[in-house]
C-alpha cells in the first residue's frame, strides 16, 4: 500500500512538473535571464517584454520591462498604474559618461519641449551617476524604478545610486527613450511591448 501511494504520489508531483505553465519559466534574452516576475515597491510586476539593443551589427545590451499588467502600447505602458521596472544588463563594455549622453539625447529627441524643461535636473542627476560609474562593463547592470509617491530610483547593480529623481516627467522622459516616437532602437520598442519585431533600428541610446 505505501509502495503504491508513493508511486502514485511521484506521478502526481512529475504531472505538476511537466504542466507548469511556460511563463513561469525565465526568459532568456541573449544569455540574460529575465524572470517572470519581481516585487518591486512592495508590488508583483510581471515581464511585459525584453530583447537586445543592437547598434549596427553589436549587442550592447538587453532590456526587460516589468510592469503590474501587460501592456502592448506606449501610452499603456507609460500609464499604467503602481510600480515599474526597466532592467538593462551590459552585453559589451560602454563608457558611463558616454551612456549619459546618449539618454539625454534621447530623451530629448523623443520628450515634448515642455517635459524635457522640467525633466532637466533629472537629466543631470543621471549625467552624474553614469560619470561617476566611469564604465559599464559586460555583464554590469542598472534599473529604472518608478515608484508611485518617491519618483524614479536609479540603481547600478543592485544599489540605488542616488536619491529618488520625483519629477513624474523626467520618468516618462527616460522611457521614451525606449518607447517614444523615436526609439534608440524600434525592434527592442516592439519586443518590450510583447510584440514581434517588425520596424528598423536607430542609433539612439
Amino acid at each position: 500500500m505505501k509502495r503504491r501511494l508513493l508511486a502514485a504520489w511521484l506521478a502526481a508531483a512529475s504531472l505538476a512538473v511537466l504542466t507548469v505553465p511556460a511563463h513561469s519559466q525565465p526568459v532568456d534574452v541573449a544569455g540574460v535571464k529575465y524572470a517572470p516576475e519581481v516585487t518591486v515597491g512592495g508590488a508583483k510586476l510581471q515581464l511585459n517584454g525584453a530583447g537586445v539593443r543592437y547598434k549596427a551589427i553589436f549587442k550592447v545590451y538587453a532590456a526587460g520591462l516589468y510592469l503590474t499588467a501587460k501592456a502592448n502600447t506606449p501610452q499603456a505602458a507609460l500609464t499604467a498604474p503602481g510600480p515599474k521596472r526597466l532592467h538593462i544588463v551590459m552585453l559589451r563594455d560602454i563608457d558611463g559618461n558616454e551612456l549619459g549622453k546618449l539618454f539625454t539625447r534621447g530623451m530629448e529627441q523623443n520628450a515634448s519641449r515642455e517635459d524635457f524643461a522640467k525633466s532637466i535636473p533629472g537629466t543631470i542627476k543621471m549625467g552624474e551617476i553614469f560619470a561617476a560609474k566611469k564604465m559599464l562593463t559586460q555583464g554590469e547592470s542598472f534599473q529604472v524604478d518608478w515608484l508611485p509617491g518617491q519618483g524614479t530610483v536609479i540603481s547600478i547593480n543592485g544599489k540605488q545610486a542616488a536619491e529618488p529623481i520625483k519629477e513624474p516627467e523626467f520618468y516618462s522622459s527616460l522611457m521614451k527613450i525606449w518607447l517614444g516616437n523615436n526609439p534608440a532602437d524600434a525592434q527592442l520598442k516592439e519586443l518590450l511591448l510583447g510584440k514581434e519585431p517588425k520596424s528598423v533600428r536607430n542609433d539612439g541610446a
